[in-house]
C-alpha cells in the first residue's frame, strides 16, 4: 500500500534553514522602512515595486547569482515564498525593469531606509560606548589559505605579498600546477 503520509496541503522546501531567517525576518517586520521610505516610479501590475525589491533579496539570501536564478531558485519555491510573507513571486525580467527604473534620489532613499534599518537592528549601533570599549575581531594577517578553499589563490597580493615569510612546504615558490578544469594539483 503506497499512501502519502503527508498532508497534501502543507509546503515543502530545500532552504529550510533560510525559511525559518525568513520567517523572523517577516516577525521583524525588517524590510518595512524600504517600503515606506523607497518610492519607485512603476506602475503596479501584480507586484509593487518594493516587493519586487524584496523578491531580488530573497533570491540573492537563497545563492542566486544573479536577477535571471529567481526563476528557479524563488519563483519554483511557493514555502520560501510563504516564509517571507510573499504570496507570490515576480518573474526575474520585471525585477530588472524595476532595477533599470530606479533613480539616483531611489538610491539615496534606500541608503536612508538601510541606515534606519540599522539604527533599530543593530547592536553595533546600540553600543553604550561611555560604559566600556567596543570590541572587533578582525583578522588583518593575510596568511594563506588552503588551496581547496572557496575562492582561494594561490598568490598573496598587496602589502602582504612583501611579508618576510619564507615559502613553506612541498614545491613552495613555484608556479601552482593547474588541471584542465583549472582546479588545483
Amino acid at each position: 500500500m503506497n499512501e502519502s503520509t503527508t498532508c497534501p496541503t502543507k509546503q515543502f522546501t530545500s532552504s529550510a534553514s533560510l525559511a525559518v531567517i525568513g520567517i523572523k525576518l517577516a516577525e521583524l517586520k525588517l524590510f518595512e522602512p524600504i517600503k515606506q521610505q523607497v518610492q519607485i516610479a512603476q506602475k503596479t501590475v501584480k507586484d509593487t515595486p518594493t516587493d519586487k525589491l524584496y523578491d531580488a533579496l530573497i533570491s540573492l539570501l537563497a545563492g542566486a547569482h544573479g536577477l535571471v536564478e529567481i526563476n528557479t531558485r524563488l519563483r519554483a519555491d511557493p514555502a520560501l515564498q510563504r516564509a517571507f510573507g510573499r504570496s507570490r513571486c515576480a518573474e526575474q525580467s520585471v525585477v530588472q525593469d524595476t532595477l533599470n527604473a530606479c533613480t539616483p534620489e531611489n538610491v539615496e532613499q534606500m541608503e536612508q531606509a538601510m541606515e534606519s534599518i540599522y539604527r533599530q537592528h543593530s547592536q553595533g549601533y546600540q553600543h553604550d560606548y561611555q560604559a566600556r570599549f567596543q570590541v572587533l575581531d578582525v583578522d588583518m594577517s593575510g596568511l594563506p589559505c588552503g588551496p581547496k578553499a572557496a575562492f582561494a589563490r594561490h598568490r598573496l597580493r598587496g602589502p602582504a605579498a612583501q611579508s618576510s615569510r619564507p615559502p613553506i612546504g612541498p614545491g613552495a615558490g613555484q608556479p601552482l600546477r593547474r588541471n584542465r578544469r583549472g582546479s588545483a594539483l
